[in-house]
């Protein structure tokens, strides 16, 4: 199943679940933009141009940054 909610503005995030109970959480953020993430216990911690973006999750996750694509994997 896959769902689309806002993490910015201009900014999608979309959301694929996985028969072996994995979600991931994926968003273009684009290219040149000053972009980090921080996992901290059940919250993701986005930083985007200076605004700040905390999601929720429940589960084990990691969070990365590669070539402006925040990538969010959530295992239950």
């Amino acid at each position: 199943m896959t769902g689309t909610q806002q993490l910015a503005d201009d900014v999608g995030l979309r959301r694929y679940e996985y028969d072996d109970e994995q979600t991931v959480l994926a968003a273009d953020l684009g290219p040149g933009r000053n972009a980090s993430v921080d996992v901290l216990d059940d919250a993701v911690i986005v930083v985007v141009d200076g605004e700040q973006y905390d999601l929720e999750l429940s589960g084990d996750a990691r969070a990365f940054i590669r070539n402006g694509v925040l990538t969010i994997e959530v295992s239950q």
